[in-house]
């Protein structure tokens, strides 16, 4: 084990017994089921501390080398959040008309999507997810490692701690995204990842009717210990 206490700090693990943990599991299993994407949102203000702790729950993911590749813009200005929203319609728009193939638009109809999106100015917050390529580091030019996959991680904590806190929201990626790093005055080693509109369900939202996949369909075990017996001491 390292001994260098200049680099290596002891790690204090969450003590609980098995069948807290069983316990523990079961709930965060039946609590991120019941997540889904949303499209209708509340106007109703949200206290900015809630959005601030999911966003710093969102940036203790881990990632390459520890580089953090990200940055969260939180926006609640009404003026951007209008701007955010005409030029990702725009967008969106040439993607439905010109851009997205039969097979694809077929596959979005029992969704009932289209390019108008008002929910992006409806939502008190949106949340911009940029990922970092390289960082400049005193005038130099340091390069990060395993950025899609770190941002990946950190977006799966974002949503999964939205939930959590009470909260719903919608992964909204009008492509290209490039708009967003001009509206919100982004440095050149920023590029958008995901647009987020955070807040409250609009009263009476109903959602698509979808089926997840059983768990056969993606659960693959490949067996190598005996598993503990839950009647087991």
């Amino acid at each position: 084990m390292p001994t260098d206490t200049n680099r290596f700090i002891p790690y204090t693990p969450i003590e609980l017994d098995d069948s807290t943990r069983m316990d523990r599991s079961r709930q965060l299993l039946e609590t991120m089921r019941k997540r889904r994407s949303i499209r209708s949102f509340s106007a109703e203000d949200v206290p900015f501390e809630i959005i601030e702790n999911i966003v710093m729950t969102a940036a203790s993911a881990p990632s390459g080398a520890n580089k953090q590749p990200w940055t969260f813009c939180v926006v609640s200005a009404p003026a951007i959040k209008r701007q955010i929203r005409k030029a990702a319609e725009e967008e969106e728009r040439l993607s439905y008309e010109t851009r997205m193939s039969e097979e694809w638009l077929e596959d979005l109809e029992p969704f009932g999507t289209n390019w108008q999106k008002p929910f992006l100015e409806v939502a008190p917050y949106l949340i911009v997810v940029f990922k970092k390529p390289f960082d400049w580091v005193n005038g130099k030019k340091k390069k990060n490692y395993y950025v899609n996959e770190s941002v990946g991680i950190a977006t799966g904590f974002l949503i999964s701690t939205i939930h959590q806190a009470g909260l719903v929201t919608l992964t909204h990626t009008p492509s290209p995204m490039r708009f967003l790093e001009k509206i919100l005055e982004r440095p050149d080693n920023e590029r958008a990842f995901l647009l987020l509109p955070v807040g409250y369900p609009a009263p009476g939202v109903q959602v698509p009717n979808i089926r997840r996949k059983k768990k056969e369909e993606v659960l693959k075990v490949y067996e190598g210990r005996r598993q503990k017996s839950k009647e087991a001491p």
